[in-house]
């Protein structure tokens, strides 16, 4: 049951018949901030006055007799501001409570997405080593977003791009090779400066040495490095795999940027660019920070990318014929489109941020401005032990790893602590904190919530001396006090979480709200009354026990079904 749509649908029913030209989407039905003005407020009073040059007061008269109908309401009044604020009949919160154990996981789901089909990229790290914290953020928020896509109705594809070619790729395999000659005892060679001398591939190096023996220890590169080009990325996307399912991040689709090369894709795509008349000959000025002087004049192949709202046109292809990074992407994304991806998510970090406009501008291009394309960047995690930063390096080796970090705090920890801000905001990662069984553990606090109500349920039967608890027989009207109501209401707002979670495409107001909905039930759990502590499972109230067993329910209902979407199992236990 979501109570703020039914109304809103109900005040829109009402009044379009007056207001015909009125854009509905503008007007709003919602929680007031301020309980004092109401359990709900809409601004339609302000709203319709405006656009048809009328006094409040015609409107909120209308709006009162639309509602008068239902007799929901114990009033409906109008503030100065112009808000019209309603205060609700208890007993349609109680129904809310019934409607919540009836519906248990499908509450606060919704049909927004219309099973439209959507494309979700994330991770997309690079196949040269094991994915460390700073990867992290973004697989959990893109696996996270999946999650809340689909709940309210999208048909998501969860997908991974595998950048397996280029400079990057070769400096991996060379420095895989001395790892395999190390493991035969042939050399001490240490991996050169801009390399990858991480210790994670030294398995690498046994590995091979158990499947070819000596075949390669006297070979020229040339009969050894596009083997150990392919065998290396599997060695470490076999390693990425493993930390992915740590957290139970999954993909349904991983493409390779070498498929698409070797399919001919990057041709096609542009020949396409080219026979559009997006492609042009071109000499592009100096990269910035660059000696001008030693800057030579050649002419490469541009994109028309300022046409599509870039800031300047990009090279797709050097004058030596190879490519840039940038058209195998440009392929990759008509290559999403054609599969027949209107709706395309792009989970970008906070160093890709320069690479947005011109993915805009390509994918505007390639489709006529007929895909929705979204690019969400996750910002810098800083990572910190004893107080102390921990830096990142790939290529020295000196990287903290996410299983290192899943090992100390647990992947729940991980997954709550990814998608407890905002994704474009920075995140401090204090992973003591997450060690400690206290209120400053957010996902803790949380689970401890849902574990109490399980364990009282668990116990309610034994501890009532009665034989089964039935809640849609509870009765719901013992519900009187201050604490309780305000639970109720907090429940009511989580399906409007929900939707504006998705529609915005922030998931950390899932956690936001997690946290708020337990502590209310933890302040309620330790509620005292005239100097005495509230007694849930009273055996000498046996009504009013049931009353409350049904609100905890719902609690633990909705805070299940909000761990769910973080992709965190709810405990029964701590």
């Amino acid at each position: 049951m979501d109570i703020l749509n039914k109304y809103k649908e109900i005040l829109t029913n009402g009044l379009k018949s007056d207001y015909p030209d009125q854009d509905f989407e503008n007007i709003s039905f919602e929680f007031p901030r301020d309980r004092s003005h109401g359990d709900f407020s809409t601004n339609a009073a302000m709203v319709i006055s405006k656009k048809y040059n009328l006094d409040k007061e015609i409107i909120f008269n209308k709006v009162t007799k639309v509602f008068s109908e239902n007799n929901d309401f114990t009033n409906i009044e109008i503030a100065k501001s112009g808000f019209i604020n309603f205060f609700v009949k208890d007993v349609i919160l109680y129904e809310l409570l019934l409607s919540i154990i009836k519906e248990e996981e499908k509450f606060g789901k919704t049909n927004i997405g219309k099973n439209q089909k959507v494309n979700v990229e994330y991770v997309s790290a690079n196949p040269t080593g094991p994915l460390h914290v700073g990867h992290t953020r973004g697989a959990v928020f893109g696996d996270t977003l999946s999650n809340l896509l689909t709940f309210v109705g999208y048909d998501v594809c969860r997908e991974y791009y595998i950048n397996d070619s280029g400079e990057q790729i070769t400096k991996l395999a060379k420095s895989v090779y001395i790892r395999y000659l190390q493991s035969l005892g042939e050399t001490k060679e240490k991996i050169a400066e801009g390399f990858y001398p991480g210790e994670y591939l030294i398995d690498a190096g046994e590995r091979l040495k158990n499947k070819f023996g000596l075949k390669f220890k006297d070979a020229i590169e040339d009969d050894w490095l596009e083997l150990f080009k392919q065998e290396s990325i599997d060695f470490v996307m076999d390693l990425i795999r493993e930390d992915l399912d740590s957290l139970n991040i999954k993909h349904n689709v991983f493409t390779s940027e070498k498929s698409l090369l070797n399919d001919n894709k990057v041709d096609k795509t542009f020949n396409l660019l080219k026979k559009k008349n997006l492609l042009y000959e071109g000499i592009t000025a100096p990269p910035k920070g660059s000696n001008k002087d030693e800057w030579s004049e050649v002419k490469h192949t541009l994109f028309k990318s300022k046409e599509f709202g870039d800031d300047e046109d990009r090279v797709v292809k050097k004058h030596n014929g190879e490519w840039t990074y940038f058209m195998p992407d440009i392929a990759y994304h008509l290559d999403k489109y054609e599969r027949g991806y209107k709706k395309i998510i792009n989970i970008f970090g906070a160093d890709h941020s320069g690479y947005i406009n011109r993915m805009k501008a390509a994918v505007k291009a390639i489709s006529d401005s007929k895909a929705d394309f979204e690019i969400k960047t996750c910002q810098l995690v800083r990572l910190s032990r004893s107080g102390k930063p921990i830096k990142m390096s790939k290529r020295s080796g000196s990287f903290i790893k996410l299983s290192e970090i899943i090992d100390e705090v647990g992947s729940d920890a991980v997954r709550f602590m990814m998608v407890s801000r905002k994704n474009d905001a920075q995140l401090d990662f204090d992973f003591e904190v997450f060690k400690n069984e206290n209120n400053d553990n957010p996902i803790f606090y949380i689970q401890y919530a849902h574990a109490r109500i399980s364990s009282l349920i668990n116990n309610a039967s034994k501890k009532l001396n009665i034989n089964e608890i039935d809640e849609s027989t509870s009765d719901l009207t013992l519900l009187k006090n201050t604490n309780e109501r305000n639970i109720i209401m907090l429940l009511a707002n989580y399906p409007k979480i929900i939707e504006q979670a998705a529609l915005f495409m922030e998931p950390h107001r899932i956690s936001f709200y997690l946290r708020d909905l337990s502590s209310a039930f933890h302040q309620y759990w330790n509620l005292k009354i005239n100097n005495k502590r509230l007694i849930i499972l009273d055996k000498d109230n046996i009504n009013l026990s049931l009353s409350r067993i049904t609100l905890l329910k719902c609690v633990a209902i909705t805070i299940r079904s909000g761990l769910e979407i973080l992709g965190i199992k709810a405990l029964k236990e701590l």
